[in-house]
C-alpha cells in the first residue's frame, strides 16, 4: 500500500513536472492570460468633438487626460490655454480624454458638459488611474480616424501649465513635421518593483530590467503621423499600465527616436516655481492648480510682448 502512494506521488509530481515546463516554454500561465495580449478598444465613441479637420486642419492638437470629477481644472484650461487660438498663423485646438464612471449623476454632468462645449473625447470603459494607456490610446485613435491632418499633436494632464506660445514657436523653428517626438526624455528608466509605489510592475507585466527611452506621460509633443503609427502598431507591443512607457515601447518598434525640442529644458514634469519671464520661455510645467492656472496664464499672456532681462 505503502509502495502504491509512493508511486503515485512520484506520477503526480512527474505529471506537475511537465505542466510547469509547458508553461513557461509557451510563456504562458494556466490561471491568467498571458502579459503580451492587447487588443484595440473597438467600441464606440460615446462622446466626440465638434472640429472638421478636413475644412481647416489644426496645426497643434493638445490632448488633455481628464477624470470625470476634474470639471474645475477643465474649466481653467478652457480659460487659459485651452482656448481655441491663432498663433503666428497656426490654429491650436485642445480636446479632453475621459473615461466613464458607475456615478449616473456625473455621468449626466459630463454628457451635458460635452454638449456645451464639444471638446470631449469619450470611450466606455472605467475612468481609473491604470487606465491611461487606454485613455492615451483613445486620442490617438481619434487623430487617425478624425484628425490625421494635424501637424503636430500633444498629449499631457489637466494639472499641467502649457504655453502654446512657446511651443508654437519651437515647432516651427524645429521644423520637422513627421517621426518627430519630444518631451521630458527619460533614456535610462527601470521598472520599479516595489509593491507599494504607485508605478510597481511585476516582472510578469514587464520581464526586462531597464524601460526603452521614452518621454514623460505629463506631456509630451510628436509629429501628427506619429499618432496613426502609434495607433496602429499598440496591438503587437507588450501592454502595459504605464501610458507613458507603453508609447517609449511603441516608438521602439516603430524605430522612432526621440529628440530635444530645445537645447535648454522646457519641460518641467516636476514642476517649477512660477515667474512671468521664466514661465515665458517653458512649453510644459506639472502640478498648476486650477486658480493659479488663471493667474499664472494671465501674466504670461499679458507680457507676451514685452522683454525679459538677460539672465
Amino acid at each position: 500500500m505503502a509502495y502504491m502512494k509512493v508511486r503515485l506521488l512520484c506520477i503526480s509530481l512527474v505529471i506537475l513536472g511537465a505542466l510547469c515546463l509547458y508553461f513557461s516554454t509557451y510563456n504562458l500561465t494556466p490561471f491568467k492570460e498571458g502579459p503580451f495580449v492587447f487588443k484595440k478598444n473597438h467600441g464606440n465613441f460615446l462622446q466626440l468633438p465638434d472640429i472638421d479637420c478636413g475644412q481647416n486642419p489644426p496645426f497643434l492638437v493638445l490632448l488633455v487626460t481628464s477624470s470625470q470629477e476634474q470639471t474645475v481644472a477643465r474649466m481653467a484650461i478652457r480659460h487659459t490655454w485651452g482656448q481655441e487660438k491663432i498663433v503666428r498663423g497656426k490654429r491650436i485646438k485642445t480636446l479632453f480624454l475621459l473615461g466613464t464612471t458607475p456615478s449616473k449623476d456625473v455621468s449626466r454632468a459630463v454628457a451635458q458638459e460635452s454638449q456645451q462645449h464639444r471638446d470631449i473625447i469619450q470611450k466606455d470603459f472605467l475612468d481609473v488611474y491604470f487606465n491611461l494607456t487606454l485613455k492615451t490610446l483613445m486620442g490617438l485613435e481619434w487623430v487617425y480616424h478624425f484628425c490625421p491632418q494635424a501637424a503636430f499633436v500633444m498629449k499631457t494632464d489637466s494639472d499641467m501649465f502649457v504655453n502654446v506660445y512657446y511651443l508654437t514657436e519651437l515647432l516651427l523653428k524645429k521644423n520637422k513635421t513627421s517621426r518627430f517626438f519630444t518631451g521630458f526624455l527619460k533614456r535610462n528608466d527601470s521598472p520599479i518593483r516595489q509593491k507599494y509605489s504607485k508605478w510597481f510592475v511585476s516582472k510578469y507585466e514587464y520581464p526586462w530590467d531597464k524601460y526603452p527611452p521614452f518621454c514623460s506621460g505629463t506631456g509630451y509633443v510628436f509629429s501628427g503621423d506619429v499618432a496613426s503609427q502609434v495607433y496602429n502598431v499598440s496591438d503587437s507591443v507588450p501592454f502595459l499600465k504605464l501610458e507613458d512607457v507603453f508609447v517609449g515601447l511603441c516608438l521602439a518598434k516603430l524605430k522612432i527616436r526621440l529628440e530635444e525640442l530645445h537645447s535648454e529644458q522646457t519641460f518641467f514634469p516636476g514642476g517649477l516655481r512660477f515667474s512671468t519671464c521664466r514661465f515665458k520661455k517653458i512649453v510644459a510645467c506639472h502640478f498648476i492648480k486650477p486658480q493659479d492656472m488663471l493667474i499664472y496664464w494671465h501674466a504670461v499672456e499679458s507680457s507676451l510682448e514685452e522683454e525679459c532681462p538677460a539672465v
